[in-house]
């Protein structure tokens, strides 16, 4: 199986300014990701980079890194043009690692890739696990998806779906079809990942504030692989960063 993991790096970040360079134990965390997709089965790992700080610093810590243009609207813009410097196209199987997941599993990334190349009527892939908690289930924050026989996307949602309309209690959870969490990762058909940019945007996309409702709303199918347990969380507040840093510093991280 041969793939390239992108890693889409922005230094802006309203609640925690400058996150792809937060030190975790001694390196930078975008380089923490890089090192940790690199466990993968991935031939190539390449950071997007859209300052020079990160070029530098992933430079220094011998990560492949491109810069792209700082004024890209989404993270698969950014890819899009890395796709582009790194001349993949086509079949080429890419995989999208956030870059504030330096808890990322190598085996989801190739769960990832694995579930693209075996899918050819789908131009991406993306991965999901079965939701237990009702706080979980009726939360925004808490994106959830429906999927065909299939298993492919039907729709991506923050609110409650599917929606037991005979529970006994309001957001009772179906006991006969647990509601899956979507999970952050992306696996893309390098042909399609550099047309993104080229597609509208749908105005379901702008509701939801869910990018990837444009790709279902042109027509295009998702490939949803389907993980028992919740992956661990990324970083997005100092709260986060602090958590992580304490695992990285206790050695208790995952391999």
């Amino acid at each position: 199986m041969s793939f390239t993991v992108l890693i889409p790096a922005r230094l802006s970040s309203t609640r925690l300014p400058d996150k792809p360079l937060a030190d975790i134990a001694g390196l930078p965390m975008v380089v923490r990701v890089a090192k940790q997709a690199l466990k993968s089965q991935a031939h190539r790992v390449v950071v997007a980079a859209d300052d020079p700080r990160i070029l530098a610093a992933c430079e220094t810590h011998g990560i492949d890194c491109v810069l792209t243009r700082p004024d890209h609207p989404t993270g698969s813009d950014r890819l899009a043009e890395a796709c582009m410097i790194l001349g993949l196209d086509g079949t080429d199987v890419i995989v999208n690692v956030q870059g504030d997941e330096p808890l990322i599993e190598p085996a989801l990334v190739n769960a990832c890739a694995d579930w693209l190349r075996q899918r050819e009527d789908c131009v991406m892939s993306t991965a999901a696990h079965p939701i237990h908690s009702q706080a979980d289930f009726l939360s925004p924050h808490v994106v959830k998806v429906v999927l065909d026989a299939q298993q492919r996307a039907l729709y991506f949602s923050r609110a409650p779906i599917p929606w037991w309309r005979d529970a006994p209690h309001t957001g009772d959870i179906a006991p006969q079809a647990a509601p899956l969490r979507h999970i952050g990762l992306y696996g893309y058909r390098a042909g399609f990942l550099r047309q993104f940019p080229q597609l509208t945007a749908s105005p379901l996309e702008t509701i939801e504030s869910l990018e990837q409702l444009r790709v279902l709303w042109h027509g295009h199918r998702i490939a949803v692989h389907i993980t028992p347990d919740a992956p661990a969380a990324g970083v997005d507040t100092p709260q986060d960063l602090a958590r992580v840093q304490a695992l990285f510093t206790s050695g208790n991280t995952p391999t």
